[in-house]
């Protein structure tokens, strides 16, 4: 199939790339062109910022698709531009909005695509329902080819999955685990997480392609596993063969002691146990099962991020605030003894 993507080279949409290349599906990433090292050699570059529409209707002018794929629209404008770029372009437009969206705190804790979309913590979230809710209009008003996939926390091997951590990633949070200092887990670390490989989501989005079930359908694409975020944080020290230190700090605590968005990440996301229930994406895609667990793409990542320096960027404003939540926290509870 003729493909086309915006983006391509995230965390989620790199995974993908690399197998609908592999499968020698003709791809095009219409980006910036920051990434390029990483890209299979049959992949082909269109060199655009989509910001600017009238260029990137130049570029992509006599082209059409059997799929475009939107990785980095975030508000409704931005899909509205791509209604005008490519509603007579594409048999099928797949759009990347969040698992985040679903109701918070949920009613119950397993998770299906038909779970309200209803989170007032975090604006990301309620911005990814109203992208949604402006592309089935357009669906429904004119026939837009829209299919709507909903990631949870979904990784790669640049960075490992974390409840907590400061701007530059999750860096400094290996970096403490290493150098033996405490590191905060929020709540009590129990409640249950769904963490998703990169490449076991990448079959699930490649199973969607060309369906014509997936039209006017909306699909999250998840592991089966669910994990405590303390199983999660001592997969990461065990993958560095240290000994984890956990500092456990109420979600809302946190929240309102950061200068980090932790209110829309943790009480509109992380903090809530969730089991997404994957029926649906098996039902069009029976193949689709993820393979990599918790446990070992946790360990794939550390070692990957270990072998290459340059993905180990230290975030002293983050080390900084972590002291100082922790010297709070600790002093606060002197005063109650």
């Amino acid at each position: 199939m003729k493909i086309l993507f915006i983006g391509g080279t995230g965390t989620i949409s790199m995974a993908i790339t690399r197998l609908l290349a592999k499968q020698g599906h003709e791809l095009y990433l219409l980006n910036r062109g920051n990434r390029k090292t990483d890209l299979p050699e049959n992949v082909h570059s269109i060199i655009a910022d989509i910001n600017d529409e009238q260029a990137t209707a130049e570029k992509l002018e006599g082209m059409s698709f059997d799929c475009v794929g939107e990785f980095i629209g975030f508000v409704p404008s931005q899909l509205e531009r791509d209604f005008r770029l490519f509603r007579d372009k594409t048999k099928q437009f797949i759009y990347i909005s969040s698992a985040s969206a679903y109701q918070k705190p949920p009613k119950s804790f397993v998770i299906t695509e038909e779970t309200p979309l209803e989170n007032p913590y975090w604006e990301y979230s309620r911005n990814k329902k109203a992208c949604e809710e402006y592309l089935m209009e357009c669906y429904r008003r004119d026939g837009f080819p829209v299919t709507i996939v909903r990631p949870s926390h979904t990784y790669d091997e640049r960075s490992v999955p974390l409840g907590v951590h400061g701007n530059g990633g999750s860096w400094q949070v290996v970096k403490r685990i290493k150098e033996g200092k405490p590191v905060i887990i929020h709540g009590d670390g129990s409640s249950l997480w769904t963490i998703t490989h990169n490449s076991d989501f990448a079959k699930g989005y490649v199973g969607l392609i060309g369906n014509p079930k997936a039209i006017g359908e909306a699909f999250h694409i998840t592991s089966d596993e669910s994990v405590p975020w303390n199983d999660i944080y001592k997969a990461i020290a065990d993958a560095l063969g240290a000994e984890l230190i956990p500092y456990y700090v109420s979600s809302q605590t946190l929240a309102d002691m950061s200068d980090y968005d932790l209110v829309g990440s943790l009480i509109g996301d992380k903090a809530n146990s969730v089991l997404f229930d994957n029926s649906k994406i098996k039902s069009l895609v029976p193949d689709f099962k993820c393979t990599v667990s918790a446990k070992d793409g946790i360990r794939m990542t550390v070692e990957n991020i270990l072998a290459h320096p340059e993905l180990q960027r230290d975030d002293e404003e983050f080390d900084s605030w972590c002291d100082k939540v922790i010297a709070a926290v600790d002093k606060a509870k002197e005063e109650l003894r």
